[in-house]
């Protein structure tokens, strides 16, 4: 048997305002700056700058795709489904209790 295998350290997951990443995409729109030397100098990856840039174009009517307002809907939808779902499941399980006592 061999050593185990360090752990890595996972980086937490940072998280941005909706005002801090419309700021980052209006400064790089106007700064007349490459993409990469913005995200540098506000302290984001590139990726995650060019993402927010793609969400607002779509969200300006700009190019095609779901929304930011979609998505949000669409989130909600789906929890609200998983939560009826579980009541559901749960129901049915009762009704087949109560109607094995019965016999």
């Amino acid at each position: 048997m061999g050593a185990p295998m360090p752990k890595k350290n996972k980086r937490k997951r940072r998280t941005f305002s909706k005002e801090f990443r419309a700021e980052a995409v209006a400064l790089a729109r106007e700064s007349g700056k490459p993409i990469a030397d913005v995200a540098e100098d506000i302290g984001v990856a590139e990726s995650s700058l060019f993402a927010w840039i793609r969400q607002a174009k779509i969200d300006d009517g700009q190019v095609g795709g779901m929304t930011t307002d979609e998505k949000e809907e669409l989130t909600a939808l789906r929890k609200e489904v998983r939560q009826l779902k579980m009541e559901r499941d749960f129901l049915k399980k009762t009704a087949a209790y109560f109607a094995s006592e019965k016999k």
